[in-house]
């Protein structure tokens, strides 16, 4: 049974609401001001808060902010009286679900309730789903180093400053990105990720800035960018360093004014929205070299952010490896394994130059192809070097049925990954060593099937 909390100053409503809600089938409890609200939300056990703008003490506003400040996630309704529809827009950009005007019909308030309930278990079961696949927001790690990445989260998180994640590949620059947005006031508004990377370089300046329709061939209707969709919350830039320079005054201009505009738009839309970014790319090498301009990539650096490699946090392995295993094995509906002392000891010795990323996908293979449930060193021998594939070797005199088609596009496929792998999925470097046009070789990945494997 759902536990509803009614905060407000008037006496009636609260009589008036909780008689309502209880005749619904949920429990009640209530508060005559905004300090003893927030007394009732320390002591847990409420589901959803029902909240008047306007009481003693402690008014809505501040509420919101020291549930906020204190890690409070709890749904929540405001009540607003006639007039001060402009503090409840405030109210809902610190996290609030909705509002609700004075005085609230049984009706409205029992509509809005079931909604945010369902809303608050959607995100509850999204957020367990992503800690399965390993997106979370959850930061797994005691080390130093994470204690340190941590208590910069922290303090960086609920503000609203620009954000530079830097690091190496697969060190998990976009899960610290999701912990910055599930800790910061914007948490209830989306998390808009761009992987720039992937986007060929015609299609910039639409995919970020959205079209009007027919401004180009094809464009049948109007699209919204991803600085449209991520109004009110985050964006996440990853690779920031793939952007084409002839965009970066546009994206300078939509960072520093919050205004944007859509290929064959009519004017600007003003749009807010707060940038993380994150590269693995030395952008002030990028500076000198004159393919990433300086006031952008200062705009950019308002706080910058470095996220540890795996192999500068070893202590963390044992239970980084644990918890990918158990997940691998969940995932796949194997019995559960363990990891062998000399096992742990062999995988902390690794240097793991393809950092957490890379240790998860070990632990996948172990999962999968390890048959008893105690894993021994011997079956980590992969780490060392495994032995290259069938295909990278001369093929033999083909058998009876031979597909020379499916061959030819393994054998390529096997080529393209070799090179996007030692160029770091780098665009531009791996169509140059592939002697390809970059939108060729993006229409090559397209056919191929082959995607960039998300960071952890």
């Amino acid at each position: 049974m759902p536990t509803v909390l009614i905060a407000d100053d008037e006496k009636n409503i609260r009589a008036t609401l909780a008689r309502s809600l209880r005749l619904e089938g949920y429990a009640t409890r209530e508060a005559g001001d905004g300090a003893e609200a927030l007394d009732c939300l320390d002591g847990g056990e409420v589901d959803l808060l029902i909240l008047d703008l306007q009481m003693p003490k402690v008014d809505g506003i501040a509420v919101l902010e020291s549930m906020r400040e204190r890690g409070i996630d709890v749904p929540t309704l405001v009540l607003t009286a006639h007039g001060t529809i402009e503090k409840a827009v405030r109210a809902v950009r610190l996290g609030a679900l909705d509002f609700i005007e004075k005085p609230p019909t049984v009706e409205r308030i029992l509509l809005a309730v079931a909604n945010a309930l369902r809303l608050g278990h959607l995100e509850s079961e999204n957020r367990r789903l992503a800690r399965e696949v390993g997106l979370g927001e959850e930061l797994l790690g005691s080390s130093a180093a994470m204690a340190d990445l941590k208590e910069t989260i922290r303090r960086v998180a609920p503000t609203n400053a620009a954000v530079l994640l830097l690091g190496e590949n697969g060190t998990g620059k976009e899960l610290v990105a999701r912990a910055i947005h599930a800790a910061g006031p914007r948490r209830a508004r989306p998390l808009i990720t761009v992987n720039c990377a992937a986007i060929p370089e015609t299609l910039f300046e639409s995919e970020l800035f959205g079209h009007a329709r027919g401004a180009f061939t094809g464009a049948s209707e109007a699209r919204r960018g991803k600085f449209q969709q991520a109004d009110g919350g985050t964006l996440f830039l990853d690779e920031i360093g793939e952007i084409p320079l002839p965009l970066q005054p546009k994206m300078l201009r939509a960072l520093e004014t919050g205004e944007t505009e859509r290929v064959g738009g009519r004017g600007p839309e003003r749009v807010d929205v707060r940038v993380i970014a994150a590269t693995n790319r030395d952008l002030e090498a990028e500076v000198r070299a004159g393919r990433f301009r300086q006031d952008l990539y200062y705009r950019l650096l308002v706080v910058p952010v470095r996220v540890p490699a795996l192999r500068e946090r070893t202590e963390d392995i044992p239970l980084l490896a644990t918890h990918f295993l158990e997940t691998a094995c969940r995932q796949n509906r194997i019995r559960p394994k363990r990891l062998g002392d000399e096992a742990v000891l062999a995988l902390v010795r690794h240097p793991w130059p393809g950092n957490v990323r890379e240790l998860r996908n070990a632990m996948g293979r172990v999962a999968i192809l390890v048959p008893q449930e105690s894993v021994r060193a011997e079956h980590l021998d992969f780490l060392a070097g495994a032995p290259l594939p069938a295909a990278a070797s001369p093929p033999s005199a083909p058998s009876a049925g031979f597909d020379l088609a499916e061959e030819m596009t393994r054998h390529e496929r096997t080529l393209i990954l070799a090179v996007l792998e030692r160029t770091r999925w780098r665009m531009a470097r791996a169509a140059q060593e592939l002697g390809l046009e970059r939108s060729h070789l993006y229409k090559k990945l397209r056919a191929l099937g082959i995607e960039k494997p998300t960071e952890d």
